[in-house]
């Protein structure tokens, strides 16, 4: 299911049909250090964690993290989107790509759009982000849409920056 289009990329939830992309996404070493180690070793664990954690989420919470695929010739390059956290007030924005699709504003592009979805669509006023102390890639990307630093929190036992944006 499609869920909107940018100038170059479309953004669609993520089904078991795309088990092999998140399965190589998800064990890059940027995800691994900057967002964490899965465990996902095989397509099939993919295809079980889209089950887990995608589609409960679209199901449960009306969002979750969609594919990022280039409008061009439907390549996924990345996903973006909204995860719901028990720690978390209110929804916190996320994003990953494969390493060949970095630093070409894939990601800003986006987060950007996601971030008017949730506004206008999904009727969101204020959403929250996390990173890793060290992943100042991803803290520059936040801080260009308008996300602000708060403060350091724990989560999972571990120390994380948390931004938010009011929109």
């Amino acid at each position: 299911m499609n869920i909107l289009t940018t100038e170059r990329l479309h953004l669609r939830e993520v089904t078991a049909a795309d088990a092999e992309f998140i399965l190589v996404l998800l064990n890059t070493p940027k995800f691994k250090a900057f967002i964490g180690d899965r465990g996902l070793r095989t397509v099939e664990h993919a295809a079980k964690y889209i089950e887990g954690r995608f589609t409960k989420s679209y199901l449960e919470n009306g969002f979750g993290l969609w594919l990022m695929e280039r409008a061009a010739d439907a390549e996924p390059v990345g996903i973006c989107g909204f995860v719901s956290r028990n720690e978390l007030p209110d929804p916190d924005i996320g994003f990953a790509l494969l390493p060949q699709f970095e630093r070409q504003g894939y990601a800003f592009e986006a987060a950007d759009a996601v971030m008017l979805y949730g506004r206008k669509t999904l009727g969101l006023s204020r959403l929250l982000a996390i990173t890793t102390r060290d992943n100042e890639s991803s803290a520059r990307l936040l801080t260009k849409i308008g996300f602000v630093f708060e403060r350091e929190i724990e989560v999972g036992g571990e120390t994380l920056k948390l931004f938010a944006a009011d929109i």
